[in-house]
C-alpha cells in the first residue's frame, strides 16, 4: 500500500501509522526520549511494540488519547518493557483503584490487559515527546478524560477520536451523561478553534483539508445532540460491530444470548424506552439490511476492513481482577 500523500507533509520525526480496527492509528515520536501517542488493541500488543522498537528504539512515554480498548491494548506490554504510561486526569483515579468500570472494559466486554498510569494529564499541561513540546487539550465527550496533543510551530493536532475525515466518535449517553454529545461538540469547537495544519485521527486517513473536516465535524455532532434516540442506535452499532471484529464474528445462534448479557444493550433498551429483547432483533436486523454486517457460514461477521485477533488474545482479565496498585 502506498503511504497517503498528507504523510509527506509531516516533519521526519513524525512515524504516522494507519491501522484498520480493531487497533486505533499509531503515532511514534521519535528522539531522544521516543514516545508513542495510542497502543492499539491488546490482541496485536506484540506487533506495536514491535514496530516501535524498529523504528525508534525502546519506547520511553505512551500517551493514550483515552481508555478504550483499541487505544490501550498495548500498554501493558510496553510497560513491562520500560515505557511510562501517560493519560487524562479523569481517567487515572479509575484506572489506579482497579475500578470495575475502568476503561469500559467489561461494559463494552472489550478485553485490556492490566496496566498502571504513570502520569496524568490535564489542560494545557506541556509534555516532551521525542525532542518537541506538545500541549495537552483536554476533549471530553467521546469519553470524559478524552485529549488531544497540539504541537504548535507545527501546528499538528493528534484528535483521538473525537472524529476522522469520515466520522466522530459516538458518545455514550447511558454511562457519561445526556449532555455527552453537546460537551463533544463543545470540544471539536475548541479545537477547530486552533485552525490546525495538520489532523491526525485514530481511524482512517489523515485528512487532507483539515478546514473541511473541522466544517463537517460539528454537523454530525449537532446531529447527535438534537437526536438523543440516534445518538444512542449509534452507539450500539459500533459496540456491536466491534464485537464482531475481534471475535471474528459470532455463530448466529449465540448472538441473542451475547447481547442480552451486555450491560450496554440493557442500558441502551432503557434510553430506547424499548425491551432488550426488541433491541436485540432490531439492531442485527438493521445492520444485516445495511450491509454492516453479513451471515457468512453461520456466523454474523462486521464487513468493515478490519485485522483478525485470536480467541487467545482475549483471554485478559476485567479490571475488577487486575493486580491492586497505586499511581506512581
Amino acid at each position: 500500500m502506498s503511504p497517503h500523500p498528507a504523510t509527506s507533509s509531516l516533519p521526519t520525526w513524525v512515524t504516522w501509522w494507519q491501522r484498520p480496527f480493531p487497533d486505533a492509528n499509531t503515532l511514534l515520536l521519535s528522539g531522544r526520549q521516543p514516545a508513542l501517542i495510542d497502543s492499539g488493541f491488546v490482541g496485536h500488543a506484540q506487533e506495536t511494540a514491535a514496530w516501535a522498537r524498529a523504528k525508534a528504539g525502546n519506547v520511553a512515554l505512551v500517551v493514550n488519547t483515552h481508555r478504550h480498548s483499541d487505544h490501550v491494548g498495548g500498554n501493558a506490554l510496553l510497560q513491562a518493557q520500560g515505557a511510562a504510561i501517560a493519560a487524562g486526569a479523569p481517567e487515572v483515579e479509575a484506572i489506579s483503584r482497579r475500578d470495575p468500570g475502568c476503561c469500559a472494559a467489561e461494559y463494552l466486554d472489550q478485553p485490556v490487559a492490566p496496566y498502571t498510569v504513570d502520569l496524568a494529564l490535564d489542560d494545557k499541561q506541556v509534555l516532551r515527546l521525542g525532542d518537541t513540546d506538545w500541549e495537552v487539550r483536554r476533549t471530553p465527550g467521546h469519553t470524559p478524560g478524552h485529549l488531544a496533543l497540539w504541537q504548535p510551530e507545527e501546528r499538528l493536532l493528534v484528535v483521538g477520536d473525537a472524529l476522522s475525515d469520515y466520522d466522530i466518535g459516538w458518545a455514550n449517553l447511558a454511562l457519561d451523561g445526556l449532555d455527552a454529545a453537546t460537551t463533544a461538540l463543545t470540544s471539536l469547537k475548541r479545537m477547530a478553534d486552533l485552525a490546525p495544519r495538520m489532523i491526525l485521527p485514530s481511524h482512517g486517513p489523515i485528512p487532507t483539508e483539515p478546514a473541511t473536516a473541522f466544517a463537517a465535524a460539528p454537523r454530525r455532532a449537532q446531529r447527535l445532540v438534537d437526536d438523543p434516540d440516534g445518538a444512542v442506535w449509534y452507539g450500539a452499532r459500533r459496540i456491536f460491530a466491534f464485537a464482531l471484529m475481534i471475535r471474528e464474528g459470532i455463530p448466529a445462534d449465540e448472538v441473542e444470548p451475547y447481547l442480552l448479557a451486555r450491560t450496554w444493550l440493557t442500558d441502551a433498551a432503557r434510553l430506547l424506552d424499548v425491551t432488550p429483547e426488541s433491541l436485540t432483533a432490531e439492531l442485527v436486523t438493521t445492520m444485516l439490511t445495511s450491509g454492516a454486517v453479513a451471515l457468512r457460514d453461520g456466523r454474523l461477521h462486521a464487513v468493515v476492513d478490519h485485522t483478525p485477533t485470536t480467541a487467545e488474545a482475549l483471554r485478559v482479565p476485567y479490571p475488577r481482577a487486575w493486580p491492586a496498585t497505586e499511581l506512581r
